[in-house]
């Protein structure tokens, strides 16, 4: 509501209506924020309540897939292990919507421990075999001998491989080939790991690389798209990867692959407490 002040100076009533304009914004900003907090809130809420229900669905579903409570036909198998696969993929999809919940509550943290990237790398491979082998793809890897020894969180780096092999295995066509290369690079802040993950399947384009990176973003939001997900899986790659004060950034045309790179600073592990002290 805009108010009249006629007793007032012209300089004295333009500088009043700019404190009420100011006024109003700060108001609305903070509804914002608080609005904010509340979809965060609930967020967290929603994701582990869903939790529960479905780690029993998948468990129940496995039960009796393996036979344990009576044998079953082939079909019934097959039904059993699509329930499983479906609420697996449920699952990772609600585990997403948490972690970004703590993201936005900024109560995610580091848990810092010593690993080589050669050990990393081979634990993720393996995770993806069977997507790979699935859709016949190749996996390269190859890992500068100069590389030292990390001192990260290990969970978080393997979560931001294993989102972008993942992505480079459901991007690429069948046959396609995907290559992870990990060496040693200087930056500003000192010298950092390098790791990338590439394929050569149907790429982005330029004009979509900062979008891919924001929370919810799809860039084929049409209800027909074939690849599904929450839209998270890089916005909580970058979370991870900033945690580490490192950076993340994609090289990528439609028609012409994706480069994946990012960076986790070297770091020393602090020394040991020494023996006997107090």
């Amino acid at each position: 509501m805009n108010r009249v002040y006629t007793d007032r100076s012209p300089i004295e009533r333009r500088l009043l209506a700019v404190q009420e304009q100011h006024s109003e914004q700060a108001r609305v900003i903070a509804e914002m924020r608080n609005q904010d907090a509340l979809k965060t809130q609930f967020l967290s809420n929603i994701s582990h309540d869903l939790r529960t229900p479905l780690t029993a669905v998948i468990t129940h579903a496995e039960i009796l897939r393996d036979g344990l409570l009576g044998e079953l036909t082939d079909r019934q198998r097959e039904s059993l292990s699509g329930i499983i696969g479906g609420g697996r993929q449920l699952l990772d999809m609600v585990n997403e919507i948490l972690t970004y919940a703590r993201g936005a509550a900024n109560q995610l943290t580091l848990v810092r421990s010593a690993f080589t990237v050669s050990e990393l790398l081979e634990q993720v491979a393996v995770m993806s075999e069977s997507l790979i082998a699935k859709k016949t793809h190749t996996l390269d890897i190859d890992i500068a001998t100069t590389l030292p020894t990390l001192y990260a969180d290990r969970d978080k780096v393997a979560h931001v491989l294993g989102n972008l092999i993942g992505n480079a295995i459901d991007f690429t066509p069948n046959g396609g080939r995907i290559w992870i290369m990990a060496s040693r690079r200087s930056t500003a802040k000192g010298d950092a790991a390098l790791i990338e993950v590439g394929d050569n399947g149907i790429g982005i384009a330029p004009e979509h690389h900062d979008l891919i990176f924001h929370e919810f973003a799809q860039v084929d939001a049409s209800a027909s798209r074939r690849h599904h997900g929450t839209g998270l899986g890089l916005a909580i790659a970058r979370k991870f990867v900033e945690l580490h004060d490192g950076e993340i950034w994609v090289d990528s045309a439609l028609g012409h692959g994706s480069r994946f790179f990012f960076t986790i600073p070297i770091k020393t592990p602090p020394p040991a407490p020494a023996s006997g002290a107090e």
